[in-house]
């Protein structure tokens, strides 16, 4: 069956793409259609308002971490069952990972996926021109079909009609709606960009409301389905499968799989599944879909748990795995739930395997903030003024629950906090800076190599064996 589909991307950030795409999903889902969302790139924020909108998972698609061979594939996993399909862009259309070109930019996912481009321009402050930046777009790369235009902040219906009329004359491109201004519909940010949707509760279902009824009544909802299904079939591309995945490794694939995963890439081999306790709630709020279906896939049985109000690891836990969000905001919260910490503390200490990613490397350390975490790492961290931002090629310099020595994975960095000392005496990462070489992280706490800690955010379905190492670990530890 092929899924019809379009892309929304737009010249820049800023643009109100976020809106118009979560806008779409809303108010395609209002008329009763099943609609998956997709996210290009390796945000996580933007997914979360996707799936309020949708009544599903909100999925990344990001080339540079995942590979471009995987985009269809994980976009029909995650688009299965589905009626259309609607993908946020990134950044501006043809922006990707700096220095390589087209790679993970919109308008490399918009050819993998074969999907026409719906362009939203933010016309606040221009009326002719926008014709010309419209016509380059639309002729910068032949291969990238811009099929419509949705202008936003629109002022008034004067500055509509002279819009349009430009459009019409210059650039041969469709107009599919016209949003006017709207305070109503503004999501707050900090630091980080938006405030991600679990933050926010009824506010966000109110929002993402707001955005489905404000695109309803300012876009041709009826010519945007017509023009996702001129998407053509995505031949020779069959759905992303975890199983298939995990059965495809063959012994220390990349050198990444652990001793065990052979007669553990099912992860449990004797005794029932292991049980991954996997950190989420507000301060925990990061993760993509993908990872926990390849530790199921794996053989484990996944257990969510939140921080903020759980006071012990789920019973009979053999790993613990603790994703990105932002614990800065919840350090008091965290730091008074002294029952938590110590038990996670207790079970790190105790060999259980842990595998933590930004957020969680702050919780695992001996303070964040002046306020004591969990005490497993010998790190203490604080919030900066400076932003660590970017994609990175790394290599794993020590073994850990989570990677062998020598794998190579693409992750990605986006942080304002700094963990000092930055990487402990087993070095989890290593990657080059335009500064030189730079090493990252924690293999292993107080001399145990159970422990993996790092600022770095891994897309598992990129990289199988990771939950397949994990599961060997923690069916290892259970089987003690």
């Amino acid at each position: 069956m092929n899924i019809p589909r379009l892309v929304v991307a737009a010249p820049s950030s800023g643009a109100g793409k976020t809106t118009v795409a979560t806008g779409l999903i809303a108010a395609l889902a209002a008329r009763g259609l099943a609609v998956s969302p997709h996210k290009v790139g390796p945000d996580y924020i933007d997914p979360g308002y996707h799936g309020l909108a949708a009544g599903r998972p909100g999925r990344n698609l990001d080339a540079f971490m995942c590979g471009p061979e995987r985009i269809a594939p994980l976009f029909l996993h995650g688009a299965a069952g589905a009626d259309v399909a609607v993908v946020e862009g990134v950044m501006g259309l043809f922006d990707g990972a700096s220095g390589r070109g087209e790679l993970a930019s919109t308008a490399h996912v918009a050819k993998l996926l074969r999907a026409p481009v719906v362009l939203v321009v933010d016309a606040s402050s221009q009326s002719r021109s926008v014709a010309a930046l419209v016509h380059g777009f639309a002729s910068w790369d032949p291969e990238v079909r811009l099929a419509g235009v949705i202008l936003n902040r629109v002022a008034s219906d004067r500055h509509e009609l002279l819009l349009r009329e430009a459009l019409e004359e210059g650039s041969g491109v469709p107009v599919l709606g016209s949003v006017r201004r709207s305070a109503a519909v503004a999501t707050p940010s900090r630091h980080l960009g938006l405030i991600p949707a679990v933050e926010r509760s009824a506010e966000a279902l109110r929002a993402v409301a707001d955005m489905g009824e404000l695109i309803a009544a300012s876009v041709d909802l009826d010519a945007v389905l017509a023009l996702a299904r001129t998407a053509p079939p995505l031949d020779g591309a069959g759905p992303w499968d975890p199983a298939a995945e995990l059965a495809a490794l063959s012994g220390p694939a990349g050198g990444a799989v652990g001793a065990g995963a052979g007669g553990a890439v099912g992860g449990a081999a004797g005794g029932g599944a292991p049980r991954i306790a996997v950190a989420g709630g507000a301060a925990f709020s990061f993760s993509y879909a993908e990872n926990a279906e390849l530790l199921a896939a794996a053989g484990a049985e996944v257990v969510p748990f939140d921080p903020l109000h759980a006071d012990a690891l789920p019973e009979g836990t053999a790993g613990l795995v603790i994703g990105g969000g932002f614990p800065e905001l919840y350090v008091r919260e965290l730091s008074a739930n002294g029952q938590l910490r110590a038990a996670i503390a207790a079970f790190a200490a105790g060999g259980g395997p842990v595998s933590a990613e930004c957020a969680g490397l702050l919780y695992l350390g001996r303070e964040l903030d002046g306020l004591p975490m969990c005490g497993v790492l010998d790190g203490s961290a604080r919030m900066t003024e400076r932003l660590t931002l970017g994609y990175r090629e790394a290599v794993a310099l020590h073994d850990s629950p989570l990677a062998r020595t020598g794998a190579r994975l693409r992750g990605h960095e986006f942080h304002r906090t700094v963990c000092e000392p930055g990487a402990g005496e087993r070095p989890a990462w290593g990657w080059r800076l335009p500064t030189g070489p730079h090493t990252e992280g924690f293999a292993g706490a107080a001399g145990a190599e159970n422990v993996h800690a790092s600022y770095l955010h891994l897309h598992w379905a990129g990289y199988p064996q990771l939950a397949a190492t994990f599961t060997a670990a923690a069916a290892a530890y259970r089987a003690g």
